[in-house]
């Protein structure tokens, strides 16, 4: 209530009597930055070796300064827990043997299981985690469990084989490609081509091989280029890399892509030590991108020097068929002139018989014998004496000449 002015020097002043009633049980009164001081120290009390933690990376942002913040998230049948995560500079410089001893690179979609110490973080008032270690065995084998689910899932599908079934072309020169151009996987894949002098045709489509688009645009690209007509293979390329950037071609959609193209794919992803879900349903799966584009090579030269020695032996056939043939007819020749010769000989012999059978009947031969002829003047052969009248020319004819005389007295 009110009370009376009460006068302290020359200013007066109201009396305030102000009579509410508080039950704080005792209770300390903080001030906010006192309250996130006293919770951290708890914090630290409680958890003073730091915590292990494991989640999924989501929301991975990389700062000028080097350090990286991200969202440690599990999702357990729809029920939601994120924790952020602090991982600075020094932190950072410290681990990163460790992460490229074992490949692996922090990226969004990443199950890891990390060490850190709990802090709010007073100007937010956020609860966080600041990330001091890392174990690298927990992420590989999260992707090894999830690589053999997606596996298992295409088996029993019937999908795992498919695509080696699909029949190969015998001279892979129409070629779809799924690759980031520009990239050195490109590069290498396509000098490889060049070098070797063949008029490939190449279909591309430019992809992203690694980060959150990857496997929607890779799965895309597979499917657009199975459906062009004319195309004998699609090979699916990118460089090497950590194990999780090359987490897309684990992934199930890129594999049922794979699997279900109507033309061979042939893989050419990461280094040799690298093998994914991609490379265990394709066609056929190569080291790299160089040996990838090796391999369409090594088939259409291979077709070529088939083709070669198909015709050099075509004309070695050849040739011994045309030099049998002219053996054969230098035989037949012989035979034929052989038959030819006995067939004149035998004409001459026939022949000579009839000169012989002609030489009888020959009237000159005859005449040479002492026979002779004799015509009227008019021509006509005298053969009996009742042919010549008294008074006629004759012409006789004989051997040697002509003697002509008259009939006096037939």
């Amino acid at each position: 209530m009110v009370g009376a002015c009460a006068r302290l020097g020359d200013v007066s002043q109201p009396s305030l009597d102000l009579d509410f009633e508080t039950d704080d049980g005792g209770l300390p009164t903080f001030t906010v930055g006192e309250l996130v001081g006293e919770i951290n120290g708890a914090l630290r009390r409680s958890f003073a070796d730091g915590v292990w933690v494991r989640g999924e990376i989501q929301g991975w942002r990389e700062t000028s300064a080097g350090h990286a913040y991200f969202n440690l998230v599990e999702d357990n049948d729809g029920t939601k827990a994120t924790l952020p995560v602090s991982w600075f500079t020094n932190s950072r410089a410290r681990l990163r043997p460790v992460l490229q001893k074992h490949r692996l690179r922090l990226v969004d979609g990443l199950k890891v299981r990390i060490h850190g110490y709990l802090d709010v973080y007073a100007p937010s008032g956020r609860l966080g985690l600041k990330m001091s270690g890392i174990d690298p065995r927990y992420t590989l084998g999260e992707l090894a469990l999830e690589r053999d689910d997606v596996v298992r899932r295409l088996v029993a599908a019937g999908l795992f084989d498919s695509n080696r079934a699909k029949a190969f072309a015998v001279v892979p020169l129409c070629i779809g490609v799924v690759s980031s151009v520009g990239s050195a996987a490109w590069h290498d894949f396509t000098h490889e081509l060049e070098l070797s002098g063949i008029g490939f045709d190449l279909r591309v489509v430019d992809v992203r091989v690694q980060g959150e688009w990857a496997v929607p645009m890779v799965t895309s690209a597979i499917r657009r280029l199975g459906g062009i007509s004319g195309i004998d293979a699609i090979v699916v390329i990118r460089g090497g890399g950590a194990r999780s950037d090359l987490a897309a071609f684990d992934a199930e959609e890129v594999a049922r892509a794979i699997a279900a193209s109507p033309v061979p794919v042939l893989t050419g992803l990461g280094h040799e030590i690298d093998r994914s879900v991609a490379d265990d349903v394709a066609h056929l799966s190569l080291k790299t991108p160089t040996a990838c584009a090796g391999a369409l090579v090594d088939r259409v030269r291979l077709f070529a020097e088939r083709s070669e020695r198909a015709w050099a032996g075509v004309a070695r056939r050849t040739q011994i068929v045309v030099d049998g043939a002219d053996v054969a007819m230098d035989r037949a020749s012989e035979r034929v002139g052989g038959a030819a010769r006995r067939h004149l000989d035998t004409a001459a012999a026939r022949l000579d018989g009839i000169e012989g059978r002609v030489r009888v009947l020959d009237p000159v031969f005859t005449l040479a014998r002492g026979w002779s002829i004799t015509r009227t003047s008019s021509g006509s052969v005298v053969r009996t004496v009742a042919d010549a009248q008294a008074g006629d020319l004759l012409v006789t004819t004989i051997a040697d000449g002509i003697i002509n005389s008259r009939v006096e007295d037939p």
